[in-house]
């Protein structure tokens, strides 16, 4: 998501008239190795998570539940690569807007809306990955085709909405008296959250999405031990169908890969949502270059979901393998085993 930062002094600044650009000592040097680190880091996340929207769509195999959901992520991750993060570097990099106050609201209304799509999204894997793991004999039919639809259509829904509501209503901004006053003086395209909005925002769209994906995936961990020393306890001879319920090491590694994508988009962006949740009791002091790294922070975790996924899915590996060779466009492509080990 984008901040903002507050010049401390705006009583120079005209209320009327040409706006203009807030200077910036970067020298040429400084700028153009910005701009190489974030073309690679936009590179990454639009090619990787196309792949995923590819391979999951093209073959059959990973036709399921789970990567129905972690096809519309990788979607949410590639439109944040493809619409949000150049325009983001160019204001980053040049600390100015050249874009126009209109496509301003909906490059922070669509920024706001991305990034809280993608903790939805996380809350919904995990939910199926408790399913999956701790009670797989109730899987198939509570986490039906249905199901899936109702979760992505709520997943998309309910952030477009309050991101769109907020940011065109101007409501994250009310009450700020400087706000107007920075309209007017300067080029700028960030987004602020007063006092109440930022707490809201913190409160209600991260950290309570947030615990409840962290006791999801303790539950996982604590069941998937218990599995294990069930099955390394039972005799030889009965480890067939009850160790089939029991422990599926597909989905165990799924469930661990899955925790490993959520611990990172954590990372990634818990620091850029405690500074919407305390940069306003700061007065808005937080200097502008430590806003920008942290909101990159954040925009870096939609780079990290496909390289986490090459490194942990053979069949992200095999399906990359296709698309590069060319193979996915032969006939019944679609159909070719990409998990070879199990059969």
């Amino acid at each position: 998501m984008d901040l903002i930062y507050i010049p401390e002094d705006l009583s120079s600044c005209p209320k009327f008239g040409n706006k203009s650009c807030p200077p910036t000592n970067r020298s040429f040097r400084v700028r153009m190795i910005m701009y190489l680190f974030m073309t690679g880091a936009m590179v990454i996340t639009i090619f990787g998570n196309l792949v995923i929207i590819i391979s999951i769509s093209h073959f059959k195999q990973l036709h399921s539940p789970t990567n129905f959901l972690i096809l519309s992520m990788a979607t949410t991750d590639f439109l944040l690569g493809f619409v949000i993060m150049p325009y983001s570097m160019v204001r980053s990099v040049e600390s100015c807007w050249y874009f126009g106050d209109s496509f301003c609201k909906f490059h922070a209304s669509f920024d706001m809306m991305l990034s809280l799509t993608s903790i939805f999204h996380l809350c919904s894997i995990a939910i199926d990955r408790f399913y999956a793991v701790c009670d797989p004999l109730h899987y198939t039919t509570t986490m039906t085709v249905s199901m899936i639809k109702r979760l992505l259509a709520f997943c998309w829904a309910a952030p477009a909405l309050f991101s769109f509501g907020l940011v065109l209503s101007e409501a994250n901004v009310s009450g700020m008296q400087s706000y107007e006053i920075l309209v007017a003086c300067f080029n700028f395209c960030a987004l602020t959250f007063n006092k109440f909005w930022g707490t809201i925002l913190f409160t209600t769209c991260f950290f309570t999405p947030g615990s409840i994906m962290v006791g999801i995936y303790g539950k996982i961990f604590i069941v998937s031990r218990r599995h294990a020393r069930a099955l390394s306890d039972m005799p030889a001879n009965t480890k067939g169908a009850l160790g089939k319920t029991l422990s599926k090491k597909k989905d165990r590694k799924a469930a661990k890969t899955l925790g490993i994508v959520m611990g990172v988009f954590l990372a990634c962006w818990l620091p850029c949502f405690l500074a919407v949740l305390i940069d306003p009791y700061l007065d808005y002091s937080t200097p502008i270059i430590v806003l920008d790294l942290l909101v990159w922070l954040g925009y870096f975790n939609s780079t990290c979901n496909p390289l986490i996924h090459g490194f942990f899915y053979p069949w992200f590996r095999k399906a990359l393998q296709f698309i590069v060779s060319g193979k996915i466009f032969r006939s019944n492509s679609d159909t070719a085993n990409l998990f070879p080990e199990a059969h």
